[in-house]
């Protein structure tokens, strides 16, 4: 019999769980979301059915779209009249897909693999795939970006172009040719850099197999004499950004303003068996990896110079040790949230996954006794969020893969957590499945179908309602996860990145009936997971972490351990125009997935690597991890878990002193990280 073990109390009996099996999906995936929606849709059962697609090989230019004509025929060859459908692109940058009705959008030139699904049903369910072509546009126009019209001999200037097709777009697939008109006065080197040598004119030209651009640049003779190297201190910390700044001079010790500067960096371990590594970006700023002895050189011209630093260890490693569990055996536990009750004492409710809708509530008050209190029973197979109001008095809980397929949200009385009671049970516009959700201000934030967010008032409890949604507009587009913070949200849209909406905050007019989109970014894998804001103290900076989720060794559900892919993406929004990513945080041979921030520290749920705590202190550049920033680490390991010993930590969330994670083969851990010491004056 599987059980649920309530640390503190005697065990409780359950009945067996259904086997809820990716095996589909076992080998490499790209994101748990679709892992959890194919496996709803589900294809383990006999297909009865086929799927008959023309064309069968399209092909379609960037813009247009295309309604493919499909027939589903059963197994007495019978055609299924208006069949329940699903359609999953392969390269979204190429081809997007609407889930629900097919319509295919062809975004950029290439090739898209495009999945077609019948869901199962009594009968079984089917599976088709074929492949889409579009064709390149045509290039049109070649660009200069930036570039110099004034150089100095000696120097080396970047010249960059970009390729316009006949779309408007920019195209990176096309090569382009630099050439000097006169070699003798400037050249071009393998990367596209402009190396002046002397005094005069030239010509410069880009081209491509049919298009020319040209621009004229003149070359002066350069007036530097000196280069200092300022802002260098003696000593850093591992992880700690040095901004240089460099003041060329000319023969009469007046400043020659916006020379072009080349950084360069060599570092000496003080242990030898060491390579001392670090990162220095191009607009001065140094980070070092390893202690050691650093030097940091600028170069103009013929003019140079040279710094020295001593880089030390950033020693912020401390203890952590585990306090107590509430191990669950039974099943795969899903997410968790802490808060204090309204009686004073502290509470916790967890979900799981794949399960019979079950979420169990705990006293976490004294986190080494950690006592399981009461079990919510829903239609769904899994309970994969929960959140708690602000107010500590109610709770919502999403649900998916109910039998009548009427999912939605659960609304529950937790005033007293021992006696929790269903309020309501809410699915209007929700019955796609919710997989995420958050409360803010007797509001609920819940993802419907994983395509858009919709805004449910509670003020009443027992009769919620829709007031609002935000959808993206982009072709198959998707979404994973909102957060929410001083009204605006945070959501996490897998391949379109991370959005920023006003839902109440004001500044860009947005409330939680119309929201309004601030800001966004998106990064080349499409892993976008999870995010969560940052606003340093330190430096006043505005960040976004961005988490991945990735499954590139496959998605085990029952019989041993999965090691994910994936890490963490420390994104610069100061800027809400320009949002720029600055540094990652990567634990090796594991992948992230939720996370929390408090203060300038970061928790990190890293799956089967377990717990990760980091400094985010000062400013962020480069690889967090190898520069020392992680504080401590645990995994939860249980002989009696879901899966045995194999940790796959799931959220983190600090509470009081203590560190609580929710394990997804071992039920919730509370852990406590050593006090930091007191600095002495």
């Amino acid at each position: 019999m599987d059980q649920i073990r309530f640390s503190g109390s005697s065990e409780t009996q359950f009945t067996p769980n259904m086997n809820y099996i990716l095996a589909t999906y076992r080998r490499a995936s790209l994101m748990l979301a679709t892992c959890f929606l194919l496996a709803n849709l589900g294809l383990a059962q006999k297909a009865e059915f086929r799927i008959e697609v023309s064309p069968e090989k399209p092909v379609m230019n960037v813009g247009e779209t295309l309604q493919l004509d499909i027939k589903v025929i059963d197994s007495e060859g019978n055609e299924v009249k208006d069949p329940e459908l699903r359609f999953y692109s392969r390269n979204a940058k190429v081809v997007r897909a609407d889930r629900k009705t097919g319509e295919l959008s062809a975004i950029s030139g290439g090739k898209a693999g495009l999945i077609i699904l019948k869901p199962r049903g009594e009968k079984g369910g089917a599976r088709f795939d074929m492949e889409i072509s579009v064709n390149f546009p045509q290039p049109k126009e070649i660009q200069f970006v930036d570039a110099p019209t004034e150089v100095y001999s000696g120097t080396m200037n970047p010249v960059a172009t970009r390729v316009v097709d006949d779309r408007g777009q920019f195209r990176d697939d096309v090569p382009v040719e630099m050439k000097s008109s006169n070699p003798a006065v400037a050249s071009f080197d393998a990367f596209g850099n402009l190396r002046a040598h002397k005094k005069g004119k030239i010509n410069v030209t880009a081209s491509t197999e049919k298009l020319k651009a040209n621009v004229e640049v003149i070359v002066k003779k350069n007036p530097v004499v000196s280069l200092e190297l300022a802002n260098v201190v003696p000593e850093i910390r591992t992880g700690d950004v040095l901004q240089t700044k460099v003041i060329a001079r000319d023969k009469g010790g007046n400043v020659v303003e916006n020379m072009p500067i080349q950084y360069a960096y060599q570092g000496e371990a003080h242990n030898p068996s060491y390579t001392a590594a670090g990162m220095v970006a191009q607009d001065g700023r140094f980070v070092a990896y390893e202690p050691g002895r650093y030097s940091i050189t600028a170069t103009s011209g013929t003019q140079s110079a040279t710094s020295f630093v001593n880089v030390v260890a950033r020693d912020v490693k401390r203890p952590i040790r585990m306090v107590g569990q509430g191990a669950v055996s039974n099943a795969h536990t899903s997410d968790l949230w802490v808060w204090e009750g309204v009686d004073g004492k502290d509470y916790a409710v967890t979900g799981t996954w794949g399960a019979d809708g079950e979420a169990y509530f705990w006293d976490v008050t004294d986190p080494a006794n950690i006592i399981g209190i009461d079990t919510i029973k829903v239609d769904a197979r899994t309970v994969n969020d929960v959140k708690v109001s602000e107010d500590g008095k109610i709770c919502v809980i999403s649900r998916e893969g109910a039998s009548n397929r009427k999912n939605g949200i659960v609304i529950i009385d937790v005033t007293n957590p021992r006696e929790a009671t269903i309020l309501s049970e809410y699915t209007e516009g929700l019955t796609g499945g919710v997989h995420n959700l958050f409360i803010y201000k007797n509001h609920v934030y819940a993802l419907s179908n994983g395509e858009r967010y919709d805004v449910v008032n509670i003020e009443d409890p027992k009769n919620p309602k829709t007031i609002g949604t935000f959808e993206l507009a982009e072709p198959g587009h998707a979404i994973h996860d909102v957060w929410i913070e001083d009204g605006i949200a945070y959501s996490s849209n897998w391949r379109d990145g991370v959005v920023m909406v006003d839902v109440g905050n004001g500044v860009a007019g947005g409330t939680p009936e119309k929201p309004v989109k601030m800001a966004s970014y998106a990064y080349p894998s499409g892993w976008n997971h999870a995010a969560f804001p940052f606003k340093s103290p330190s430096t006043g900076k505005f960040y976004i972490i961005a988490g991945d989720e990735a499954f590139p060794n496959g998605l085990f559900t029952d019989d041993k351990p999965t090691y994910a892919g994936g890490y963490l993406h420390v994104i610069d929004f100061t800027d809400l125009e320009n949002p720029k990513e600055v540094a990652h945080f990567e634990v090796p041979g594991a992948g992230s997935h939720n996370f929390w921030i408090e203060g300038e520290t970061l928790y990190v749920a890293n799956y089967n690597a377990g717990l990760r705590v980091v400094d985010i202190s000062g400013d962020l550049m480069g690889d967090l991890f190898k520069q020392g920033r992680e504080m401590s680490w645990f995994k939860p390991t249980d002989s009696k878990g879901r899966i045995p010993n194999a940790p796959m930590t799931w959220g983190p969330q600090p509470h009081k002193g203590h560190i609580f994670i929710s394990d997804w083969n071992s039920g919730i851990w509370s852990v406590k990280m050593k006090e930091e010491k007191k600095k002495t004056e």
